[in-house]
């Protein structure tokens, strides 16, 4: 292992450690984990098998995406589409601004840091193929945790119209990958139905 890789393992891990205090708890694949950190290691598969050859950056900021997101709740941003906007904005570059403190520790120089940055900011969705690779792979997330609970809270045409905004956001090869996971029946057909 090189210099370089050791510095990637050291920042993954501390990226990682940085979410493993998140007190939100999700079970994924039988496994109760820290949401965040557990979010982040699904997406960096997603973005392994939706991008092989994923270079460095890319793959720091699948890592870092939401990383600390738990403290800057919604309740802290007025109700309604723009406070929701708002909140969103602010998370990204929270979470850029934290990935740049560990990247800089860690000795990566300003170009990439800048550019995992703006990946998680998630700047220039329409041309950016590591940006969309991005967005997939949190779709792909989405549909993997989230999806089965939100359709029992929201009824069917809800649901139908959160899954279509969400497909929207994805390239067809992300498309494809949701198509293509082990869902249960309703879920199935809720998803075939939104594309």
């Amino acid at each position: 292992m090189g210099l370089e890789d050791e510095r990637f393992e050291r920042a993954i891990a501390a990226i990682d450690a940085a979410n493993a205090d998140d007190p939100n708890r999700i079970v994924v694949r039988g496994v109760e984990r820290p949401k965040e950190l557990a979010h982040a290691e699904l997406m960096t598969e997603w973005v392994h098998k939706l991008r092989p050859d994923a270079d460095e950056a890319l793959l720091l900021a699948a890592r870092a995406h939401h990383i600390r997101r738990w403290t800057t709740p919604r309740s802290d941003y007025p109700d309604g589409r723009s406070g929701y906007l708002r909140w969103r904005t602010g998370l990204h570059n929270m979470h850029a601004e934290v990935v740049g403190r560990i990247l800089t520790v860690e000795g990566y120089d300003a170009e990439t840091i800048a550019r995992v940055q703006d990946i998680v900011r998630k700047r220039n969705l329409a041309g950016d193929a590591d940006v969309q690779a991005l967005e997939d792979a949190l779709c792909l997330v989405f549909v993997e945790t989230q999806f089965h609970d939100l359709a029992a809270r929201l009824d069917e045409e809800k649901m139908v119209e959160v899954v279509r905004k969400t497909l929207a956001k994805m390239s067809s090869e992300g498309k494809a990958f949701a198509l293509a996971m082990d869902l249960p029946g309703p879920d199935r057909k809720l998803l075939e139905r939104a594309l």
